[in-house]
């Protein structure tokens, strides 16, 4: 193992501990149960070995003696089995416990980071490190409780009670032990790297099949099986070669102690057979020591299965705190301001951004918008349109100039209130798996029944809701996967009219709209831009004719900016763009 995965490694464990130690209450009930599960274990061996010796041959057994030691023995085994009970019973609630907060912190942690990272990270792998990632983790780290304590506990303990019987033999047992322990780690160090590279390859693999399913209609189109196809087993094919290797070296963990552990035992019966010859032990003394060597031997066997367990259980967790290192957005200023009453005046002064440092995008722009203003944004594909929606809802922050909200910089401003201030329709659609209602009344989840229908009824949605089965409290599956485009795009415009905040964004909020119902929509989207700064990125130049200003972006800049009549007379570019869209 490399120095840098021992060192990653040790960061790892040392975070589980952090999460664990939130629990050490119950940790050190847990190995207090473990220390009494040990103890009653070990004195068995004790009360058979004292039973042993009270048979002494025909007609000489001691049989009041037997009966009291049995009696003792169904009281330990009795202990045995209720302490170990409880002690599991506990592992169970610390491993699901810290598995919920990682995977909670995890959760949360994404709603923090910027797009940048979404954008640039697939989210079949995301999805894998939060679900699949640490449920391999919660397994491991279940093993490691229910057997790391009791194992560890149960190899002192046979040596402490070896030793008090006869230190010589006790000596032989330490002298092979190294042995295991070598065996052990060198395995562990190998199957780490494995481990790691089985669970990155296994996030690839997630995110090609969401990729494959959430697009199938896509590929069958235009006849990608094939490609999709190799793809996957080019990618299953690198998954078997790290999960084979992977479960080869940790398969002979257990092989390999088991041997050493053999010569333990072998080693023990030889020494304790002579002395027992040369009357050092009795018969009751050498079988108590041969149960303890069974007994100190079996724990090696089962962490080493726990040290495997647990490396793949490390490197799971090494991708899931990858995920929760990441720089969320900056933190708010402490000061941040709360938008209230916005009126909807909104300035862009000398802003510059761009996705990657040696592409510019977007520089020196310059806007000014009045309250109650209608400004659409055209151009061609890739001149920045959506990028200026994504700077004024502060996904992205600008790298050059200000935003500014009714005077107030929108970096020092909360996002929460900056981005309830707007109402956003978008070409893509998003819906959760919920009743119809549920979805409309996402951004206010208070709203009353009549508000709702009231909402459905402005975006013409109400008629196709009521022939739903169910209407508004039909389920409906995830990303609206039941519905068609248009009556999701519906959805989308009845749920910002229930909200009705003071400014809007519509990015193209009527594409999937048939023309009939469109024009029904624009009449309402006309009615409920009364008053509200609007932003609309239009391709449909048809759709922007009453637009207060038109701003036509090409590379990144503002190069013509107007009302449509007088875009038309000039001549330019937008008269291009818009002529082009109705020639013959």
């Amino acid at each position: 193992m490399a120095k840098s995965d021992m060192k990653n490694q040790k960061l790892v464990i040392r975070r589980i501990l952090n999460y664990i130690g939130a629990y050490r209450w119950l940790v050190l009930l847990s190995a207090a149960l473990a220390a009494v599960t040990v103890a009653a274990t070990l004195y068995a061996p004790i009360l058979v070995g004292n039973g042993v010796d009270l048979i002494l041959g025909p007609g000489q057994v001691d049989f009041a003696g037997l009966a009291l030691i049995l009696k003792r023995i169904a009281v330990v085994i009795f202990i045995t089995a209720a302490a170990q009970w409880l002690m599991n019973h506990i592992n169970n609630q610390i491993t699901y416990h810290v598995v919920q907060d990682i995977r909670v912190k995890a959760f949360d942690h994404l709603q923090e980071l910027p797009l940048k990272y979404l954008d640039s990270h697939p989210g079949g792998d995301i999805i894998s490190r939060i679900i699949a990632d640490i449920d391999q983790f919660s397994e491991g780290l279940l093993m490691g409780f229910t057997q790391l304590f009791t194992g560890v506990l149960t190899i002192l303990g046979t040596l402490g009670f070896m030793l008090m019987v006869n230190p010589l033999i006790t000596l032989v047992v330490v002298f092979v032990t190294p042995l295991s322990l070598y065996v052990a780690s060198f395995i562990a160090k190998k199957t780490f790297t494995m481990f790691r590279l089985q669970s990155q390859t296994r996030g690839e693999l997630t995110t090609l099949v969401d990729e494959m399913v959430g697009n199938e209609k896509v590929v069958q189109a235009f006849g990608y099986e094939d490609e999709a196809q190799n793809r996957f087993e080019e990618i299953n094919e690198r998954l078997r070669k790290y999960s084979l290797r992977a479960i080869f070296f940790s398969s002979i963990t257990n092989p390999a102690t088991r041997f050493v552990n053999s010569m333990v035992y072998a080693s023990v019966g030889v020494a304790g057979a002579f002395a027992a010859i040369r009357g050092f032990l009795t018969v009751g003394q050498l079988s108590i020591f041969l149960s303890y060597a069974n007994q100190y031997t079996k724990p090696f066997n089962e962490i080493s299965g726990v040290v495997t367990e647990l490396q793949n259980a490390l490197a799971c967790a090494a991708r899931v705190f990858e995920l929760i290192d990441e720089k969320p957005f900056p933190a708010e200023d402490r000061d941040a301001v709360e938008l209230k009453d916005v009126e909807g005046s909104v300035s862009l002064s000398g802003v510059s951004f761009s996705y990657d440092p040696e592409r510019p995008l977007i520089e020196n722009l310059n806007l000014e918008v009045k309250p109650g203003q209608r400004i659409a944004i055209v151009g061609p594909t890739g001149c920045g349109k959506t990028t200026i929606i994504n700077l004024l809802m502060r996904f992205y922050d600008v790298q050059g100039g200000s935003i500014r909200v009714d005077g107030t910089d929108i970096r020092h401003a909360t996002r929460r209130s900056l981005r309830t201030s707007y109402g956003m329709v978008l070409q893509e659609t998003w819906l959760k798996t919920g009743t119809i209602r549920e979805n409309i009344a996402c951004g206010r989840p208070d709203a009353a029944e009549e508000e709702i229908i009231r909402a459905a009824k402005e975006a013409h949605a109400h008629s196709f809701i009521k022939r739903m089965p169910q209407g508004y409290d039909t389920v409906i599956s995830e990303d609206g996967g039941n519905l068609s485009q248009g009556q999701k795009q519906l959805l989308c415009i009845a749920r910002v009219m229930l909200c009705l905040p003071p400014m809007l964004i519509l990015d193209e909020a009527t594409s999937s709209i048939d023309t009939r119902t469109e024009i029904r929509i624009q009449k309402a989207f006309s009615a409920m831009m009364q008053g509200r700064t609007s932003f609309i990125v239009a391709h449909r130049l048809s759709t922007i004719r009453e637009a207060d200003l038109i701003l036509v972006m090409k590379d990144g800049h503002i190069i013509e900016q107007g009302r449509h009549e007088e875009l038309l007379e000039k001549k330019g570019f937008y008269a291009e763009l818009y002529n082009s869209q109705f020639a013959v």
